[in-house]
């Protein structure tokens, strides 16, 4: 086996890996990334940029660099009811930049990565798959990984893992999962998107609801179903399937017909879950390893992003000072945990009454609350806005985490 050594092993090149690595070689920290695919490209992953986000790209200085990648912006989010349309969600007044935007998360992650090659100190590892932990009487000291060229294992001061939500690393390291699901799974699926088109980004009518992403020459579309609804959805055939859709935005009507097999509808089981403890001696989960989001707001990358800076912010001075203890490990933990508790809590109570569930017939039902008090109160958009954008706690990229060491 060979073996390497670096000062931190990032396992998992996703928006909180790639972050995480990018901001710790800034700093002349010694990372190795380790990535399990050979290229970033992976249908269906989030590609939502919030405010927050491009908010910690303009801090690095590297935001209209970024801006000039093919993407589309959005504004606000308008909500198509049975009531009429509303805005649910505006940033236009959040600053430096008051849209979301949707970008391609395999481009997302290649411009990080770009950023952070222009560093020596920053190296990743593709097709690298982490298999197990190295155990140094009690502390996790490296990770051992399959590659192309054989077994690898790499030895680190400090194992970061951001291998997502079913990540290896925190099962492997005995971590115990604290999980609360909502009552929603998502089909994703694309349409051919035409001149002209005019589509809210969530149009919900009874239990049907479909959230609409212009992704410029295509529509990406999630339609929400009940939790674990889908062999429902599939006994009653594509016909039905594309007519409900239809029913929903009836200007896709003329495009449903490209949809011919359920290959082409993926399923996205929702699970909420996250970390009792984050942390053992010598290891911290970040981003979904953490804790696994809701897609409701799109919310993922911008809390994943924001435990990056977060643990660069702790660890890069940490790093400087000998190397990180437990107690800086911890302090991520306490600095990232209220944010991620409250934002789960309302993705699994406020925002899952915006989706089908069973229950009286649609037409005996009301708008669901929130919806009502948005539309009473207009000026909530604004709150739910910098909610969704920013987040309970947007982090800032801190000197110690973006000057270069020496």
């Amino acid at each position: 086996m060979r073996v390497q050594t670096t000062t931190c092993c990032v396992v998992g090149g996703g928006p909180a890996g790639m972050m995480a690595g990018l901001l710790l070689a800034r700093a002349g920290v010694d990372v190795t990334v380790l990535e399990k695919h050979e290229d970033f490209f992976r249908d269906f992953r989030g590609d939502t940029i919030h405010p927050a986000t491009l908010r910690v790209l303009a801090e690095l200085g590297i935001a209209e660099e970024f801006l000039a990648l093919p993407h589309t912006r959005m504004p606000r989010v308008t909500m198509e009811t049975a009531s009429g349309p509303l805005t649910i969600a505006e940033f236009t007044r959040l600053r430096p930049y008051g849209f979301i935007a949707f970008v391609p998360q395999w481009d997302f992650l290649d411009f990080l990565r770009v950023q952070a090659e222009r560093h020596p100190t920053f190296r990743l590892l593709r097709e690298a798959e982490v298999t197990d932990l190295v155990v140094d009487s009690g502390r996790i000291a490296g990770v051992r990984a399959e590659t192309a060229d054989g077994p690898l294992e790499v030895r680190a001061d400090l194992v970061l893992a951001a291998d997502g939500r079913d990540s290896v690393v925190r099962e492997r390291a005995g971590l115990e999962v604290v999980a609360a699901s909502p009552p929603i799974d998502v089909l994703w699926f694309r349409l051919p998107r035409r001149p002209g088109d005019d589509v809210p980004f969530f149009r919900t009518e009874g239990d049907s609801v479909l959230v609409c992403i212009d992704r410029g020459t295509y529509w990406q579309l999630a339609h929400v179903i009940p939790h674990q609804g889908f062999a429902r959805v599939q006994e009653r055939g594509l016909p039905a399937f594309r007519a409900a859709v239809a029913a929903l935005v009836p200007v896709f009507a003329d495009r449903l017909g490209e949809l011919t097999d359920w290959e082409q509808v993926k399923l996205l089981s929702v699970r909420v879950d996250r970390l009792r403890r984050w942390y053992r001696p010598g290891l911290l989960c970040i981003g979904d390893a953490a804790h696994a989001m809701s897609p409701a707001g799109g919310v993922g990358i911008n809390l994943a992003v924001q435990d990056a800076v977060a643990a660069a912010d702790v660890l890069a001075p940490a790093f400087r000072a000998g190397g990180p203890t437990t107690g800086h490990l911890r302090a991520v933990q306490r600095r990232r945990e209220p944010a991620t508790r409250l934002t789960q809590a309302f993705q699994i109570r406020v925002v899952g009454n915006l989706y089908p569930r069973s229950g009286p017939a649609a037409e005996d039902r009301p708008d669901p609350l929130p919806i009502r008090v948005i539309r009473r109160l207009p000026a909530l958009r604004h709150l739910t806005g910098r909610f969704i954008g920013m987040g309970l706690r947007p982090e800032h990229v801190r000197p110690a985490a973006a000057t270069p060491v020496g």
